[in-house]
């Protein structure tokens, strides 16, 4: 199959017709469908597949035990509502680099593995790339036990449900240990290929991130009848927040966002007695972070404090830097610049990745493919068809030059 021919099967799956977006949830219908696409292309091809014990797919071409395997791939989940592209360009692209190699004719001297891993944008249990975490030793069976869902149902309920075995779920170091190198290829999550005008970059570090969880809680009162100067609303201070976040955030030259949010009584009418906000940050350094969550919330706890509002903070996740292995990323580079003048740019993210979280266990690096808007997590997500061709050649070729030589 080609790589369009595989795009258009893929994009229906879990694709809302009301907003355009998509809503693959990690053990839902449309991630069932996901991974049964995966599983058809793998044996279509003549790839070995399982999934391991933490709900990741895997294709091989060759015997993984072997050890020092080239591993590609990235995801098929989606945030809410989210493109068409995060994630599943990773998974189709590396599916047809296989192809491409074939057609070339390359000789393989050492396995080659194509990944899917479960449950990398945390849509539904709030907590990024479980699979990946859970594999690596990021993430313990007991934590991921005690994932809940907005519905109040628990992964493990989740993955019993989808016919996964929840009591497995662990640790993965004698697979790990099989894998000699992980490359992602992904969409660009902003511009700046855009900017230099190159289809195609190779990714420096990942921004240390964090996830943090604001609780205000204020007293329930009616709407209509209490007088301002009586209310303790949560709702002021939680507003207040987010405009500090946005303000510290400018001036440290990071970013940071309430993009959740979650109200209690939640009536039209009613003064809230909670207002639970998600603060999501990340900069270029650790000093850059700390400076920005530290400013909000200071700023956070005085808006509180004037309001007659009680505030609690947790850290719900956190990624410090990553900086991709230095050898394999300037092997890509030297991969990709062979023979010609070409001088592939190397950039930084602030997006988390699968490829960040097996960086402290196997060397890792990533490939990026010009996103012309610089628009991720939406419908609007987009890279032009002649750019993922470009990122499948270029995959093929770096995957030539660490597998077949």
């Amino acid at each position: 199959m080609t790589f369009h021919s595989m795009w258009a099967e893929l994009l229906p799956v879990g694709r809302s017709s009301a907003t355009g977006g998509y809503r693959r949830h990690a053990w839902t219908g449309a991630d069932a469908d996901c991974r049964a696409w995966f599983r058809e292309q793998a044996e279509a091809r003549g790839l070995a597949h399982e999934t391991d014990r933490n709900g990741n797919q895997w294709a091989w071409l060759g015997d993984p035990a072997a050890g020092d395997a080239v591993v590609t791939g990235s995801h098929l989940d989606s945030v809410p509502d989210g493109g068409a592209f995060d994630g599943p360009l990773g998974v189709v692209s590396a599916f047809a680099a296989l192809d491409e190699l074939r057609r070339r004719g390359a000789h393989l001297t050492r396995p080659l593995g194509i990944v899917n891993f479960g449950d990398e944008e945390g849509a539904r249990f709030g907590l990024a790339c479980v699979g990946s975490r859970l594999t690596a030793g990021a993430l313990t069976a007991e934590q991921a036990h005690r994932l809940t869902d907005g519905d109040g149902i628990t992964l493990p309920q989740a993955m019993e449900s989808a016919g996964y075995d929840p009591d497995a779920i662990g640790p993965d170091p004698e697979r790990l240990a099989r894998i000699g190198a992980f490359v992602e290829l992904h969409v660009e999550q902003g511009r700046a290929l855009d900017l230099s005008g190159d289809r195609i970059g190779i990714a420096s570090a990942i921004w240390p991130h964090g996830r943090w969880r604001f609780d205000f809680r204020g007293e329930a009162n009616h709407a209509g009848t209490t007088r301002l100067a009586d209310r303790n609303d949560p709702m002021l201070s939680y507003a207040e927040t987010v405009l500090a976040a946005r303000r510290e955030a400018e001036l440290a030259g990071a970013v940071a966002t309430f993009g959740k949010i979650t109200v209690e009584p939640n009536g039209v009418n009613a003064v809230p007695s909670l207002v639970r906000g998600w603060l999501d940050s990340r900069a270029a350094d650790q000093a850059s972070l700390d400076t920005v969550v530290g400013g909000v919330e200071q700023a956070a706890r005085e808006y509180a404090a004037t309001h007659g509002v009680d505030l609690d903070v947790v850290r719900e996740s956190f990624t410090p830097v990553v900086e991709f292995d230095h050898a394999l990323r300037d092997e890509l580079a030297r991969i990709l610049g062979n023979d010609t003048d070409l001088k592939v740019p190397v950039l930084g993210t602030g997006a988390g990745h699968d490829a960040g979280i097996l960086s402290d266990r196997i060397p890792t690096a990533m490939l990026f493919v010009r996103n012309p808007t610089g628009v991720s997590h939406s419908p609007a997500e987009y890279a032009a068809e002649d750019d993922c061709v470009a990122g499948v050649s270029a995959l093929a070729d770096v995957l030539e030059g660490l597998a077949c030589t």
